[in-house]
């Protein structure tokens, strides 16, 4: 998928909504831990019921990898599902991979071609050969961690570093390296002071921003800072729209949530356009 055709399902839907599938065996509805494939069941359902509010799904590859084999083929399942059904729903494999060159690229086939994913999460320790092989990728998106959301967060990403701030200075170096064009940044919601010092250096770039909702970040705060003219924002909400409910009705809860956030998104995108 494209950026363009991206911006136009965002204005289509009148939202940037993104959800998040982290699938957790331990809270999903007991009734379907009796179906074949419990993952996908629970995903699918999701699915159907939200896809109308959102423009891109984000699954944690973590919550497949735990479960082995089994877990990846409920991963691949629901990519399928996704790019047969709705093609035109941005994904992300949240995989935050990085590594030496050949191992990247590797990676990179794996979730651009193999599994058919748009975009895919990375991060940036080992510099622009650990990122490039993804870059490579047509009309694929690299999502490079940027400043996260975790209290660790503080350990590096905020360091001065002849006097300047580390996030900022990858920033800055990663708009040197090759197709960078294809990239996007992932910006914890929990930051949302530093999104206007983060829009400086990336003005046009897509910014993935976790941490709305259960995590206590600000939808409103994100986009008065974040927001450019194309929106720029994926905002991605996992536990407070998935585990809604745990019974029966948990797929309609979970359309409510993201209706909701949708709902508020809609009024942003209103007000940003008069």
């Amino acid at each position: 998928m494209t950026t363009t055709q991206l911006i136009s399902e965002i204005k289509k839907k009148r939202s940037f909504l993104c959800i998040g599938l982290d699938v957790d065996l331990n809270k999903i509805p007991q009734h379907l831990l009796k179906e074949e494939d419990p993952i996908f069941a629970f995903n699918k359902a999701i699915i159907d019921a939200t896809h109308h509010l959102c423009v891109a799904y984000k699954p944690n590859t973590a919550f497949y990898e735990a479960y082995g084999l089994k877990g990846w083929k409920s991963l691949e399942k629901t990519i399928k599902y996704l790019n047969e059904k709705h093609p035109e729903i941005f994904t992300i494999a949240d995989a935050k991979r990085g590594d030496i060159g050949n191992t990247s690229s590797m990676y990179a086939k794996a979730f651009f071609e193999d599994l058919g994913f748009d975009s895919v999460t990375v991060a940036p320790y080992m510099g622009k050969d650990s990122i490039e092989p993804f870059l490579a990728f047509e009309n694929k998106h690299t999502i490079m961690l940027a400043l996260t959301s975790n209290e660790g967060a503080f350990d590096f990403q905020t360091k001065l570093v002849e006097g300047k701030e580390l996030y900022k200075q990858v920033l800055e170096t990663s708009k040197t390296w090759k197709n960078s064009k294809n990239l996007m940044y992932v910006v914890g919601a929990t930051k949302a002071e530093y999104f206007a010092a983060i829009r400086s250096i990336v003005p046009d770039s897509f910014l993935l921003v976790p941490g709305v909702g259960a995590q206590g970040g600000n939808l409103q705060d994100v986009c008065k800072y974040g927001m450019n003219k194309d929106v720029g924002l994926l905002i991605n909400s996992s536990r407070g729209i998935i585990y809604a409910s745990n019974q029966e009705d948990f797929a309609e809860a979970a359309a409510e949530k993201a209706k909701e956030l949708q709902m508020q998104m809609e009024i942003i995108l209103s007000l940003q356009s008069q």
